[in-house]
């Protein structure tokens, strides 16, 4: 009971904001409320109690096909929006099919249209390529979470314009430093496959020379770079 009042309270409050706001932010609070409750601080997510708070889940969702940053909104709101919205459509897929073992479980679920902003529909790959890569910006690949254990862990709160620049900073740093995505380390280096997927998003392919500017250990120029497999099992918390 408890759990409903707060949430409910998060609702009424992310209501009387968007009305006084008069869209200068998007407001993110529900799915920032509903991430604090859901998803653990190593990025394990209960699927289960997204399903218990689905009434919350799907207002939020629905806000977002007509609470959409304008033309003129700063990069930094577009890029939270956009991130989230990712987010958002992957947690969607899974909590809708629940349960499953993987998100790619399901059928064609990059290609298949998640949702309509301002008459045009929108799929995952349509964010990630045609919305999120065209902003110049790399480390959006270190905040996307595709439900998967390889996949960068799924942040515990939301984006906004007001955090996501230090989040990018933060979250890529994590990223890249953690041993259980990158192996940087010797000559015989281990990567994500992100690396390979998007490689000339990273310094136009030198992919050594961007891992350095954020890695603790530094990759020597002679060293060889190979690829660890994706393991795209559920992220999900036991």
């Amino acid at each position: 009971m408890k759990r409903y009042l707060l949430l409910t309270a998060v609702a009424l409050i992310s209501l009387v904001f968007d009305l006084n706001a008069q869209q200068k932010h998007i407001d993110h609070m529900v799915w920032d409320q509903l991430l604090l409750l859901n998803v653990s601080n190593d990025g394990k997510v209960d699927y289960k109690g997204f399903i218990r708070d689905k009434f919350l889940f799907d207002k939020y969702f629905k806000s977002l096909a007509t609470n959409y940053p304008a033309e003129n909104s700063e990069e930094t709101e577009k890029l939270a929006y956009w991130v989230n919205l990712y987010n958002a459509i992957v947690m969607k897929m899974v909590i809708d099919h629940y349960p499953i073992k993987s998100i790619n479980d399901l059928e064609n679920p990059w290609k298949k249209k998640a949702i309509t902003i301002n008459n045009k529909e929108y799929s995952l790959d349509d964010i990630e390529h045609k919305m999120l890569r065209k902003m110049n910006e790399p480390r959006i690949h270190f905040l996307l979470n595709c439900a998967a254990t390889s996949s960068p862990k799924l942040w515990n709160r939301a984006y906004t314009g007001r955090n996501i620049t230090q989040a990018l900073e933060e979250k890529t740093i994590e990223y890249i430093n953690d041993p259980t995505k990158n192996l940087v380390s010797g000559d015989n280096i281990k990567l994500s496959k992100v690396f390979e997927w998007y490689a000339k998003d990273f310094d136009n392919g030198d992919i050594k020379n961007y891992i350095n500017q954020f890695s603790d250990e530094k990759i020597e120029k002679q060293s060889k770079i190979g690829f660890l497999e994706y393991d795209w099992s559920l992220n999900e918390k036991q």
